[in-house]
């Protein structure tokens, strides 16, 4: 009986690895997208604290200076807020992009897997037809072989 040996077997390998970095690529952009995502959450909740704070202060009585203060820093962390979702976005929009790679990786994996399984399957049809053949020729040449004696 012959060994099988898939044709794309190469192909099948790189394809493989290349669904094997695109995955690592996917979890890195999560991750990513995961601390990005946890720092603006943290400083939309500083925002949070710090204007109740400020309200607190409002309403036992506060001086000019310390309102002005909290109004600057208030808009310094807007804009530390609109930074940080933007980064959000972005890494959000990289995130999915390796997604979809990842998707069509493993697609291309599966499409020649699936195309090795049926070469296999058509291996062992063959080597089974062959085997068949085989043992009919034996059996002529025994039939042949007790008919001459």
């Amino acid at each position: 009986m012959m060994k099988y040996n898939y044709r794309f077997e190469k192909i099948l390998v790189v394809k493989d690895q290349e669904k094997t970095e695109s995955e690592l690529a996917f979890k890195e952009s999560v991750q990513v997208f995961e601390e990005i995502a946890t720092k603006l959450y943290d400083l939309l909740k500083k925002k949070e604290d710090l204007i109740e704070y400020q309200q607190e202060r409002l309403k036992i009585g506060s001086s000019i200076d310390e309102i002005n203060h909290y109004s600057k820093f208030i808009d310094s962390m807007e804009k530390t807020i609109e930074d940080a979702q933007q980064k959000v976005m972005q890494a959000r929009a990289k995130m999915n992009w390796h997604e979809q790679k990842l998707l069509e990786k493993s697609l291309e994996v599966r499409k020649y897997e699936k195309m090795r399984e049926r070469d296999h399957e058509r291996f062992i049809e063959d080597q089974l037809h062959i085997e068949a053949i085989q043992l009919d020729e034996l059996s002529t040449i025994a039939y042949y072989k007790k008919e001459i004696r």
